[in-house]
C-alpha cells in the first residue's frame, strides 16, 4: 500500500531504525529492553500486528511454572537427562529474571505452589509418576537452586473440594502472575528506554536489500539494519522453514465464586488441562489434545468439543455441583515444534529469530528475548 506519512512521521517514527522487532509479546519486548540496556543509542522499533500483543503473551493462563512430573517424564522419552535438566533450569532462571526485571508487585506474582492431579482410573499412571519423584528431584535438584521440588499431596485433595481426583503431586516453587499487568509493565519499561511500539502493523514480507532489510507491512514499507522475528506461533507465516506449528489454547474464567477453596496452579492430563484462582474466580483452559489437528491453527476462536469438555470438568471435578457461571471465553495461540528448546538463531544475514516457546513463554520469554538481542549485538 502507498503510505501517507509526513516528513515528521518519517523522521520521528519510521525511518532509520537500527533494529526492527516483529512482535510485541514478552520475547519481543524483552529483546528490545536488552538491546537498549546494552546499547542505549540504538534506534529500536517494535511492530505488532494486533491492537494488543496478538499471540499468547496477554492471552495465556498466567502460570509461572516449569513442568509437572508427567511433563518431565514425557520429555525424558525424547530428550537426554542433561537436556531436560538444562531446560528446567532455563525456565527457572527465566522466571527469576522476569520477577527481577518487572517486580513481583507489578505482575501480581504469588507463589501458592503448583499441583498435578490424577483422576479416578488413572491410579496406575499416578503411582508410576509418584514412583519417579525421588529420581526427578535428584535429577533437577541443581537446576532449581538445590531444592527438592516434587512431593505427594493426596491429603490436600479434600480441602480443595475436588471430586474424582485420586492422587496429587505438589511443587511449592511454582507461582502465578497477571499477564496483562506483566505486559503493561514491560511496555512502560520499553517506553522509558525510548523504544517505539507501533500496533496494527501486520508484516507481509521481509526481504534483503543491498544495505538494509526491507519490510512490507499493512501500514507501508519500513527498513532497518537488522530484524528480529519474535512472533512465536506465527513465525511460519514469514519463515516456513522454521517449522513452528501454532497450537490454540481455549480458556474460560468463571464469575466470582463465594468461598473459593482452591489457591495455586493446577494441571492434569500431562498438562493439557490447567486451572488456577484469579480474583476469587477460576480460570480454566486446555483441551488441545482432544483434536490436535483442529487446534493447529493460527485462527483465534473456539470449538464446541473443547468448550463442552472444559465446562464438564469445571462442574464435575473442579467445582462439583456448583454450576459455576462463566464470565469470559478467549483463546491464545502458542508455538510448538520438534525439540524442547526454543529456536534462537540467525535465519538470514541480519535477520534473527526467537520463537517456539512450546507453551512456556512466561517462563522462558525473558531469557529468550535477551538471548536473541545478545546474538544481534555480538554479530
Amino acid at each position: 500500500m502507498e503510505a501517507n506519512f509526513s516528513y515528521w512521521e518519517r523522521t520521528a517514527f519510521i525511518d532509520n531504525a537500527d533494529v526492527i522487532i516483529i512482535g510485541s509479546g514478552i520475547v519481543g519486548l524483552s529483546a528490545a529492553l536488552q538491546l537498549k540496556n546494552r546499547e542505549p543509542n540504538l534506534k529500536v522499533l517494535v511492530l505488532e500486528r494486533g491492537f494488543l500483543p496478538s499471540g499468547a503473551s496477554t492471552k495465556n493462563a498466567g502460570f509461572a511454572c516449569f513442568g509437572t512430573v508427567s511433563e518431565q517424564l514425557s520429555s525424558l522419552t525424547d530428550s537426554s537427562e542433561e537436556e531436560v535438566a538444562r531446560l528446567a533450569n532455563y525456565k527457572w532462571r527465566g522466571l527469576q529474571r522476569l520477577r527481577q526485571n518487572l517486580g513481583d508487585a507489578n505482575i501480581d506474582y504469588h507463589q501458592h505452589g503448583g499441583y498435578e492431579m490424577f483422576m479416578h482410573g488413572e491410579e496406575g499412571h499416578a503411582d508410576e509418576c509418584i514412583g519417579k519423584i525421588s529420581y526427578l528431584n535428584n535429577l533437577l535438584k541443581n537446576a532449581i537452586s538445590g531444592h527438592d521440588i516434587y512431593s505427594v499431596a493426596n491429603e490436600k485433595i479434600a480441602g480443595f473440594g475436588f471430586d474424582k481426583v485420586s492422587r496429587m503431586i505438589y511443587n511449592p516453587f511454582e507461582g502465578q502472575i497477571h499477564t496483562g499487568k506483566m505486559m503493561r509493565t514491560l511496555l512502560n519499561k520499553c517506553y522509558q528506554k525510548d523504544v517505539m511500539v507501533l500496533n496494527n502493523c501486520a508484516i507481509s514480507n521481509v526481504a534483503q536489500e543491498s544495505k538494509y532489510i526491507h519490510l512490507r507491512t499493512s501500514q507501508g514499507d519500513f527498513k532497518a539494519a537488522k530484524v528480529i522475528l519474535a512472533t512465536n506461533a506465527f513465525a511460519n507465516q514469514l519463515f516456513p522453514e522454521l517449522k513452528v506449528t501454532p497450537g490454540r489454547g481455549q480458556v474460560l474464567v468463571t464469575k466470582p465464586i463465594p468461598g473459593l477453596k482452591l489457591q495455586g496452579t493446577y494441571h492434569f492430563n500431562e498438562g493439557y488441562y490447567y486451572f488456577r484462582n484469579i480474583d476469587g474466580r477460576v480460570l480454566f483452559g486446555g483441551g488441545r489434545n482432544l483434536d490436535f489437528a483442529a487446534e493447529e491453527t493460527s485462527e483465534f476462536g473456539h470449538t464446541d468439543a473443547v468448550k463442552q469438555i472444559l465446562v464438564a470438568y469445571l462442574n464435575e471435578v473442579i467445582l462439583p455441583g456448583q454450576n459455576a457461571e462463566i464470565d469470559y471465553w478467549w483463546s491464545g495461540i502458542m508455538g510448538f515444534g520438534e525439540g524442547i528448546s526454543p529456536i534462537v538463531k540467525q535465519v538470514e544475514p541480519n535477520i534473527y529469530c526467537a520463537v517456539r516457546c512450546n507453551g512456556m513463554g512466561v517462563a522462558m520469554g525473558s531469557l529468550v528475548g535477551e538471548e536473541v538481542a545478545d546474538l544481534v549485538l555480538n554479530n
